[in-house]
């Protein structure tokens, strides 16, 4: 976490920006002693595609085979969608 104090953060604001942005980095701002706020890169955003793409990784051999062919066999019905568990 990188500290500033308000008149720095003031000054080099976009500098302060850019490494929350692109460094991930949590600026704390001080004033006098006290930190008195931070500020935090927000939340990532993700499409779904970018957050399934994985789960065949992490998947026994066997479930992400059949996983990976009923994706692309579209065959599932309403019923198996909503509740995937009821066999």
């Amino acid at each position: 976490m990188i500290t500033t104090t308000e008149t720095d953060l003031i000054r080099d604001f976009h500098r302060y920006l850019n490494a929350v942005e692109t460094q991930g980095e949590a600026i704390a701002i001080v004033r006098g002693s006290l930190e008195v706020a931070r500020m935090v890169p927000g939340l990532s955003q993700q499409t779904a595609l970018e957050v399934m793409r994985d789960l065949y990784g992490t998947l026994p051999e066997k479930a992400a085979k059949d996983w990976l062919n009923d994706s692309r066999i579209g065959s599932a019905t309403i019923a198996e969608l909503n509740n995937p568990w009821d066999i």
